[in-house]
């Protein structure tokens, strides 16, 4: 039974910029590594490998150069991984990505049964959370977000249970299997991978798979596909901070001195 784990290289660094004319990510002197929350996919999806048997496999879009990625993630214990690599996808947004990577799935499906896909949280490059419910609703697979634990799967039953974690609780939920998955980083602790296997991933196969594989339509994908764009990206600005009066030996005086900043600043009537 596949694990199928879905990950995404983002860029390195805060300074992201993008192209004035197609206002997409450009790659070109940015360092890039795996999405951070995804490698916490991946250490649960090498988790359920050890715990019930699954065959992991990885998945990710993107440029040539993922295929470094994609061989951490088989250092790490992955046993494939998948690349889709075509001008076709370029420039996708959630929408367009939750395409190419269900019907991804859905071809790896064919091969063997798909048990959990498992997927971060969301990005850090994006912060949408929106890919992995996107292929949930795709491929009709059972959807559990914000997963912080994945507490046992019987695959006898066909049910997995999940702790997740939500604003202000906590819930327990059992779910039929197959499940997608996004999980939160505090689920897991990640492993390093041994020297051995690192040695094995340089020279591993990541298949690669263009448009020609997938036969998707042209108009649901990459650019042609994405109904959103990004027309303006920035870093927040945030105003210096400031200590208003003594709050321990004058607290009842603090309190007065912040209303009073606060009403000259508009924010209170």
């Amino acid at each position: 039974m596949l694990a199928i784990c879905c990950v995404k290289q983002v860029p390195d660094t805060t300074q992201v910029r993008i192209d004035p004319k197609t206002n997409t990510l450009v790659r070109e002197g940015v360092p890039f590594i795996m999405n951070p929350f995804d490698t916490h996919a991946l250490e649960e999806a090498l988790r359920l490998k050890e715990d019930y048997g699954f065959h992991v496999a990885v998945i990710s879009m993107g440029p040539p150069n993922t295929v470094s990625m994609l061989r951490q993630a088989i250092a790490m214990g992955a046993d494939e991984a998948v690349l889709l690599c075509d001008r076709a996808f370029a420039g996708a947004d959630t929408l367009a990505t939750s395409m190419a990577l269900s019907e991804t799935i859905r071809r790896l499906g064919e091969r063997d049964e798909v048990g959990v896909v498992l997927c971060g949280r969301q990005t850090i490059d994006g912060d949408t959370a929106q890919v992995g419910p996107g292929i949930a609703t795709r491929l009709g697979l059972t959807q559990l977000t914000l997963v912080e634990q994945i507490e046992e799967i019987d695959l006898a039953k066909r049910r997995v249970t999940v702790r997740r974690r939500l604003e202000g609780r906590r819930e327990r939920v059992e779910a039929p299997l197959p499940s997608l998955i996004t999980v939160t980083r505090k689920i897991n602790r990640l492993r390093y991978p041994t020297v051995p296997r690192r040695l094995m991933a340089e020279d591993a196969l990541v298949t690669t798979w263009s448009n020609q594989e997938l036969q998707l339509c042209e108009e649901t994908i990459g650019l042609k596909g994405s109904p959103t764009q990004v027309r303006k990206i920035f870093s927040p600005e945030r105003a210096r901070s400031e200590i208003v009066g003594d709050g321990i030996a004058d607290p009842e005086g603090t309190v007065g001195l912040l209303i009073d900043r606060m009403v000259s600043r508009g924010l209170l009537q």
